[in-house]
């Protein structure tokens, strides 16, 4: 496995690659790697011959009171959970390689970023798509995987890829979770045990919920009783849970630490 630190060490790696016709798959990542970033990774290798993984922490989609500066980074550790899952280039830039001229928003989120997270975070999606179209222009994939926990998210750089015309295609991995159901996420690791035991309550929670609205029952009223629920179970805040797209998506605090999940309905 190869690891550049830079945007040249990134051209000089790809450009042989390309002169070989060989197909690009890219995941890109923040770092603090689990197993659901690794499902990813075998995803990508489903529809490429080459898997490249970013790891940078993308300043412009956190707001000022958000984790960045908390937000763990551990490269060293990463690259081998990478290395073991057999990825081939490992692209952690610096934060000059990925805005050179200063840390501006270039790209503006379509449609999609409306509502949900886009009322909590208004700045957040539009940081977002500046990263990855950036990412994109350097890395040239073929290919590229996003998670479907982050399901709002992904839509979203589906519709800016479409709206650039850019010729990579976007697939959506599957949400991995742990035996008791909770979605995988870096942040989990913020939580007491007391705490982990109260997330692990947010799927189940909005499982029922979908499963009442495919029963037909009024989507207001089931996504009404999931944030009761939720606020019974022992979450501290509710942001949203909304019906979109098919699912039933949630953003909940325990603590300081905000968890988002989504089930098909």
């Amino acid at each position: 496995m190869i690891i550049a630190h830079s945007k040249q060490e990134l051209e000089e790696i790809i450009a042989p690659l390309k002169e070989e016709g060989r197909t690009i798959g890219f995941v890109p990542t923040m770092g603090a790697l689990h197993a659901g970033h690794l499902s990813l990774v075998d995803l990508a290798r489903r529809h490429a011959d080459k898997i490249i993984v970013s790891i940078f922490v993308n300043p412009t989609q956190f707001a000022p009171h958000e984790d960045f500066d908390a937000y763990p980074r551990d490269l060293e550790g990463d690259a081998a959970k990478l290395d073991t899952a057999g990825v081939d280039i490992v692209y952690a830039p610096r934060e000059t390689d990925i805005y050179p001229d200063g840390k501006d928003i270039t790209v503006k989120a379509g449609a999609m970023a409306k509502g949900l997270e886009g009322d909590f975070r208004p700045t957040h999606f539009d940081g977002v798509v500046t990263v990855v179209h950036r990412l994109f222009s350097q890395v040239q994939p073929d290919v590229a995987v996003f998670g479907e926990k982050d399901f709002q998210q992904l839509q979203v750089i589906k519709e800016m890829a479409a709206a650039e015309r850019l010729s990579v295609e976007i697939v959506g991995g599957l949400i991995a979770r742990d035996e008791h159901g909770l979605a995988l996420s870096s942040r989990n690791a913020y939580l007491s045990a007391e705490e982990l035991e109260i997330a692990r309550k947010l799927n189940k929670i909005l499982r029922h919920c979908a499963e009442e609205i495919a029963r037909g029952r009024a989507v207001e009223t089931a996504t009404q009783e999931a944030e009761n629920a939720l606020l019974e179970a022992g979450f501290d805040k509710i942001d949203y849970v909304r019906f979109w797209q098919g699912r039933v998506l949630a953003a909940a605090f325990l603590g300081r630490t905000r968890l988002i999940d989504n089930i098909a309905a």
